[in-house]
């Protein structure tokens, strides 16, 4: 019998009720693009089917932005380290393998965990900034927005992968 989604497989310990969903999707996007990291080639990773954006581009993109979203959840405002590292996730990077990238988003996962775990419930209607023009928003917002990010990659992750099998 195949592995149940994670939203079916009960509470992640030490995430507050109302965030559950956020950490299911998380900990459900880990293994959906483990399991299509696998499957690739370095060739494949990198290459962008009739234009398409790479796989390497969605999951380097994904952890980056379950990074600073986090960030901005926390309250806090985007380092110049992770203004670069978004400059840097569109760029093809050859040297990055299938296990670098995963254990990027999975760092990145972990993080996003650890920072739920400690996310009080009485803290999820505060207001929160974003970006440079410090757009409104809230913790609550922030934190549904980033996990609904992170499964749209993987959503992306799961197009490109099949335009890359039909392709050779």
């Amino acid at each position: 019998m195949a592995k149940q989604e994670a939203w079916l497989r009960g509470p992640i310990e030490r995430v507050p009720p109302l965030l559950q969903p956020v950490a299911h999707s998380l900990v459900q996007c880990r293994e959906e693009i483990e399991a299509y990291l696998s499957t690739l080639t370095p060739d494949q990773i990198w290459r962008s089917p009739n234009g398409a954006a790479s796989v390497g581009y969605h999951v380097r993109h994904a952890a980056g932005s379950l990074d600073r979203l986090f960030t901005y959840a926390r309250g806090a405002m985007l380092s110049d380290g992770q203004r670069q590292v978004l400059e840097q996730e569109s760029q093809p990077d050859p040297d990055l393998t299938a296990d670098d990238l995963l254990g990027a988003f999975d760092a990145a996962v972990e993080r996003a965990l650890d920072q739920l775990r400690e996310t009080s419930d009485g803290s999820l209607t505060h207001a929160r900034a974003v970006g440079r023009q410090r757009l409104p928003s809230s913790v609550i917002g922030l934190l549904f927005h980033a996990a609904e990010h992170a499964q749209r990659h993987c959503g992306q992750i799961a197009t490109t992968v099949k335009l890359l099998r039909s392709s050779g």
